[in-house]
């Protein structure tokens, strides 16, 4: 609009009473939409029914207004399409809609005018822990994003890797209302805290002197305010002079400045991603209540009755003070005989699980000390005796397996050896990496080795999940498998083999699973643009860059056939989508997706194919007018426009061959022959094509002096395109269509068709095109390379320029030069 200018929301009827709402003016460039928000809130409860608490943004920024949605239960949509994960763009006169019932008409308005400007306001954050490191924030343009990406906590990631985890890519935001600060939180995982209390569904605003914290209590502050209205407020801070703050400006060690501000379009799109588990605190999480210091709680009071019992017992005056003597001397008889026994079989266990292990039966040393633990889960003895017994019996046996490459025994004889240790938990972890490392060699050994190829969209998987269970504790695995090698010294060798594997999947992951990422995302953009030509010089640029890279075979098949898939297409008559379709097969995820996508809103459905069948077999035979009234009452849909052409085609031939055959006998009946049968497609109109084939054949000498003239022309067409220089890389590289451009391009292309009219002729009445070939191979090729080396500048034009260049050289309108 070139001013500002506030946004009008107009209730609109959709089963709603009339009166229930009312208009909302939107004059800040933020706007807050939830059933809990106001004008929201003071709706009649049906009414607002489907709004969540935190539904949708509408913000205003760089002139222009947009709303965004929060993961609603209902949704949001404009002129009828979902808001998605991105902001989308209004316009005056959109209608927006939240769920299927509450719906405004959108109207751009000059803004009013304001009796009091604010003054600018700015924040001081604070450090509330002075032993921490941190940096105060200062923030003087708003909104402003709190992020781990950002440098205001990326730069301490290397002190505090885990409390830097628990602040999200998109953790909360500050912006600026009514002239007051306020801190929204952006449904981050460990959640944003203002005074102690976690933001719930609503942006806080901030006062001085509040605290305010990020992912828990590591990143707190205290807020102190400047400018505007809160500098009649404070207490003992005052803005900074001009001079403290140029001399902090010099050393950024003292202060963090953010002097500019963040986009709500960044601000508002939706992060999907799950969070990992290094990035959930669960100390920001609701605390519940230490079972073990309720029980060892417990275990104190009993103590104290039986004391006080015993006091009790032995306390002077009572009359039955000798009865409770001889209870309690009894009991304590009862229990020095207890515990002797308990000796004396304890001490016989432990020599008969030591004699085990002396003789070198660690196998039955392992289910003794096993079903002594059963019962002594404790006994730090056993424990460690039973360890060393379930490694030495197991894990020289499961090295023979591995070694061996038979990685199924390898997992049977890990399962018999878990149950030795059964009631051992501190050799259950050592187990497990055992599995680990298992798993790590059936797959390196299995694509063949540590330096075999990088099979896309197959070994991506397998490998994330590897290093995910070696990162989520590097140390920890480390320690148990050096205390498997210090148990069984032959496992050294086999751990630092894989522990060399799993280096090299590091280093694959860090470069050819990155650029497996990166390839992806260009794949599926270039799928999104219909822009499918570009897909190969990408997998070519991929192949030379990663020699390793494995799989692209697969992408390049998938792309061939999209790209047939989607010429056919633009074609005028559905049998080319037919065929194709009976073609497609796709085995990659996002050729797999986008034929879902387009199978879903472009493609014809199967009854719509099944009706198409009647279609083609009555063309096949001849019957023009069933052809044609079956396709004029084909379902109509997003491939109505291909029906239509192919009718009006179908309509055309019918016709012409109906004035054929009155003009028998006639002085234009063989032009009339030539000329039909040039409008004919070999494939779907065969039947016509047979019909006049044997007046072609009749006319051989004159089809061949037609084909000669045709071919005459296209030489001459091709030479003019020489002779002016062909279509240069300046051309190419122009920022508009020129007209040299499209008069080179058109004669390029009226050469091609033209050649491919004189050859459809020859080869029609055996004439002899080998004169020819060398001809229309160079004008073929001469399109082909135009097409290539204007899809290698898709980096440097603009999308819409790049594909008007294209449509040019791609034969829109070769349905009328066919014509006759």
């Amino acid at each position: 609009m070139g001013e500002a200018f506030d946004v009008l929301l107009t209730p609109m009827s959709r089963g709603n009473p009339g009166n229930s709402l009312s208009e909302i003016r939107i004059d800040e460039n933020l706007f807050a939409i939830g059933r809990a928000e106001p004008p929201f809130d003071e709706s009649p409860p049906d009414t607002v029914a489907q709004l969540s608490r935190r539904h949708a943004r509408i913000f205003i920024e760089h002139g222009d207004a947009y709303i965004a949605d929060l993961a609603s239960k209902n949704g949001t949509s404009v002129n009828g399409t979902p808001v998605r994960d991105v902001p989308v763009r209004l316009r005056n006169g959109d209608e927006i809609a939240f769920g299927n019932r509450l719906a405004y008409r959108v109207q751009f308005v000059p803004r009013k005018r304001r009796t009091r400007v604010p003054k600018p306001l700015g924040i001081t954050l604070v450090p509330q822990h002075d032993d921490r490191g941190l940096l105060p924030i200062e923030v003087v343009r708003f909104p402003f994003l709190f992020s781990k990406s950002d440098e205001t906590f990326a730069r301490y990631r290397d002190a505090y890797p885990h409390q830097v985890n628990y602040v999200s890519r998109r953790h909360a935001h500050l912006f600026v209302k009514g002239g007051a600060p306020f801190v929204e939180d952006l449904g981050s995982t460990n959640g944003t805290f203002v005074n102690g209390q976690r933001i719930a569904d609503h942006a806080v605003e901030l006062k001085n002197g509040d605290t305010v914290a990020f992912g828990g209590t590591h990143f707190a502050y205290r807020v102190h305010l400047h400018g505007d209205e809160s500098e009649s407020t404070l207490t003992e801070m005052v803005r900074p002079s001009a001079a403290a703050k140029a001399e902090a400006e010099q050393d950024n060690d003292k202060t963090t400045f953010v002097g500019s501000a963040h986009s709500f379009l960044d601000i508002f799109c939706i992060d999907q991603a799950a969070p990992a588990d290094d990035e959930v605190n669960e100390d920001a999480h609701a605390a519940t209540k230490d079972a073990h210091s309720v029980k060892h709680s417990g275990r104190h009071t009993k103590v104290a009755l039986f004391m006080a019992e015993l006091r009790k017992a032995f306390a002077p005056d009572d009359p039955r003070a000798a009865r409770r003597t001889r209870i309690v001397v009894a009991s304590i008889v009862v229990a020095l005989i207890a515990a002797g026994i308990a000796l004396i079989y304890g001490g016989s266990s432990e020599r008969r699980a030591k004699s085990l292990m002396a003789s070198g039966d660690y196998a039955q040393a392992a289910a003794f000390s096993d079903g002594y633990l059963k019962g002594h889960p404790d006994d730090a003895r056993f424990t460690a005796m039973n360890t060393e017994a379930v490694l030495k019996s197991g894990v020289p046996r499961w090295l023979d397996a591995l070694r061996a490459g038979k990685y199924a025994d390898a997992d049977v004889i890990l399962a018999q050896i878990q149950t030795l240790g059964a009631h051992n938990p501190d050799v259950r972890s050592m187990l497990d990496e055992l599995g680990w490392i298992g798993r790590l060699e059936r797959f390196v050994i299995g694509r063949g080795g540590p330096d075999a190829p990088i099979r896309m969209y197959v070994d991506e998987a397998s490998i994330a999940e590897i290093l995910k269970h070696w990162e989520a504790d590097a140390a920890g695995h480390q320690r148990d498998l050096d205390r498997i090698a210090g148990y069984v010294p032959e496992f050294r060798d086999p751990y630092a083999l894989a522990l060399s594997h799993l280096r090299k999947l590091q280093s694959d992951d860090s470069a050819y699973l990155a650029a497996i990422d990166r390839l992806n995302a260009s794949i599926v953009k270039s799928l999104a643009d219909d822009d499918p030509d570009a897909i190969d010089a990408t997998l070519k640029e991929y192949a030379e860059k990663y020699p390793r890279l494995s799989g692209l075979d697969r992408v390049r098949a998938d792309a061939s056939a999209y790209a047939s898939l989607k010429r056919a297409m633009s074609e005028p008559s559905l049998a080319p989508v037919v065929a194709a379709l009976s073609k497609a097969n796709f085995s990659t995820p996002p050729f797999q997706t986008r034929f879902a996508q387009i199978s879903a809103s472009q493609l014809p459905p199967a009854d719509v194919l099944a009706q198409y069948a009647a279609v083609s077999a009555a063309w096949a035979n001849g019957n023009s007018a069933r052809a044609i009234d079956a396709l004029q009452k084909l379902r109509q849909g997003t491939w109505t426009p291909i029906v239509q052409k192919e009718i009006a085609h179908k309509q055309s031939v019918a016709a012409q061959f109906a004035d054929l055959q009155k003009a028998r006998g006639s002085k234009q009946y063989e032009d009339s022959v030539l000329s039909f049968n040039e409008t004919l497609d070999a494939q779907s109109d065969a039947y016509f094509a047979k019909a006049v084939a044997p007046e072609i054949a009749a006319l051989k000498s004159k089809a061949a002096s037609r084909a000669q003239s045709l071919m005459n022309q296209a030489q001459g067409l091709w030479t003019h395109y020489r002779t002016n220089g062909g279509i240069g890389g300046s051309q190419r590289l122009e920022s508009g269509v020129s007209d040299t451009f499209r008069t080179q391009a058109r004669l390029l292309l009226n050469a091609q068709d033209t050649a491919a009219r004189g050859m459809r002729i020859l080869k029609q009445v055996n004439g002899d095109p080998d004169k020819w070939t060398a001809l229309k191979g160079d004008i073929d090729n001469e399109v082909d390379l135009q097409r290539r080396s204007l899809q290698d500048l898709r980096m440097v034009l603009e999308p819409a320029l790049l594909q008007s260049k294209l449509a040019l050289l791609k034969g829109e309108g070769d349905e009328a030069r066919r014509a006759p």
